[in-house]
């Protein structure tokens, strides 16, 4: 079974007594449901799972529910040996997106807590707008993505030791000895051919076959374009013809969404695509990146949500569709293959799965950075670059950007292959695996006196 980062959240929520529902959020086929099965299965005596999806598809029966009292009389038909107490009962309500309205009924059976109830889905951002009476506070809404990389570390065995000892070496600022960068630069090249689906990296675990885990890929990347068409019929090619454009655009210079490209229309912007755009982005399947136009502190207040980057959701899909079955353009170091656009996706990735927003800036007079992120220890903007060559200490873009001193920068990471870090100026260079310990400080508590 693969460990989850997730679980340590599951387990608080189910040890709490929580006054809210805990949903989590998040793309298909990422582990959603098999986390809360596995977790639930511990620590309840009563495990009840109601797929919504499968039942909208089938028998209809929550179809019509608008009350608690409604909600239980189904309950009882398929699961009433099960409905015990609270304390002993756990009701797993999976794909609840598929019927909008028992969003709403949630908050009313919180309050009457008869059960522990957890609910997931996908587009549940879509959906919630879309309902007219929303749970409010009795919602605790989490997301959750494919494996990050450490989780890809655990799952091929690596111990807690060495990940610590990892973790320590990049607070200090610090390489790791050349056969621990070896390996783990070894590791990362693989996790960006499997990526961090569950069912690709089982299979990897399983076979070390790139033939069979490709047809993971395209197995999956085909039910996410299947998605797209059942959910919005009407702008369906629309949706399908943006998420197949991202890997294309990804080899652009810019990386944007050039909206005149999707119907090959001139004239077309950022307002014609907003219902296509949401559905890509609530989904899961697609991560957005914003620009800003001015990088200083916080970012939020300088968003610019017409010219945004799109990145597929899993490193290991943008391979499939690059690379397909040739492992070398990876494995081994080709000066003439631009991996770029691969390793931002992974960093991308990674990001977003510790909490970050993901932004950008772009600016021909005054520099530019792959991603930026709000640093709250320094009450600054964290410039963040992404290098797959050996010609990584090449950055003049970079240099501009942090010698500008209207921005504050303090420091600046660049992620590369070389196992030396070192801090020259205000750039920090890293290498590549490092990443994974990239994540905002969360203090236990702060106290205003």
């Amino acid at each position: 079974m693969l460990r989850r980062k997730i679980q340590s959240v599951l387990k608080d929520y189910f040890q709490s007594d929580s006054n809210k529902v805990l949903l989590l959020d998040g793309a298909r086929q990422i582990g959603k449901s098999f986390i809360i099965r596995y977790e639930g299965n511990k620590f309840f005596k009563n495990y009840v799972e109601i797929n919504f999806l499968e039942d909208k598809n089938g028998e209809r029966l929550f179809e019509n529910v608008s009350t608690t009292k409604d909600f239980y009389l189904k309950l009882s038909a398929i699961a009433g040996d099960k409905m015990g107490p609270k304390k002993d009962t756990l009701i797993f309500l999976d794909e609840i997106q598929a019927y909008p309205e028992l969003l709403t009924l949630l908050k009313f059976l919180k309050d009457e807590d008869r059960f522990t109830y957890i609910a997931s889905g996908s587009l549940l951002g879509v959906t919630m707008n879309k309902t007219l009476s929303k749970p409010g506070g009795r919602i605790l809404k989490k997301k959750m993505y494919p494996l990050d990389f450490e989780e890809f570390l655990w799952a091929n065995g690596v111990g807690a030791e060495v990940i610590s000892y990892m973790r320590e070496q990049y607070r200090k600022e610090e390489s790791i000895d050349e056969s621990l960068h070896r390996k783990f630069l070894d590791l990362f090249k693989k996790y960006l051919l499997v990526g961090g689906l569950p069912d690709a990296v089982n299979t990897f675990i399983d076979t070390s076959n790139i033939v069979a885990v490709r047809a993971v890929h395209d197995e999956i990347f085909g039910l996410y374009k299947e998605d797209a068409s059942q959910y919005d019929s009407d702008n369906s090619l629309k949706i399908r013809r943006i998420y197949e454009m991202i890997p294309s655009n990804m080899e652009n210079k810019k990386k944007r969404l050039h909206y005149q490209d999707i119907e090959e229309k001139k004239g077309k912007r950022n307002s014609d695509y907003e219902a296509e755009l949401e559905y890509l982005i609530s989904s899961g399947i697609s991560l957005e990146v914003l620009a800003v136009s001015n990088p200083k502190f916080p970012l939020r207040e300088s968003e610019q949500k017409k010219l945004i980057k799109l990145y597929l959701n899993d490193v290991g899909l943008l391979t499939n569709l690059l690379y397909r079955y040739n492992i070398n353009a990876v494995i081994v170091a080709d000066n003439s293959i631009n991996l770029g656009a691969v390793y931002e996706t992974a960093v991308a990735q990674e990001l977003i799965a510790h909490d970050y927003v993901l932004r950008y800036y772009d600016n021909k007079t005054k520099g530019e950075v792959d991603f930026i992120v709000d640093d709250y220890d320094t009450l600054s903007a964290l410039p963040i670059e992404v290098k797959s060559g050996n010609d990584f200490k090449r950055h003049r873009a970079l240099d501009k950007f942090v010698q500008n001193e209207d921005y504050n920068i303090k420091n600046a990471i660049l992620f590369s292959n070389s196992r030396d870090v070192q801090r020259v100026g205000k750039v920090i260079y890293m290498p590549i695996y490092y990443v994974m310990f990239l994540e905002p400080s969360v203090p236990e508590e702060v106290v205003i006196n």
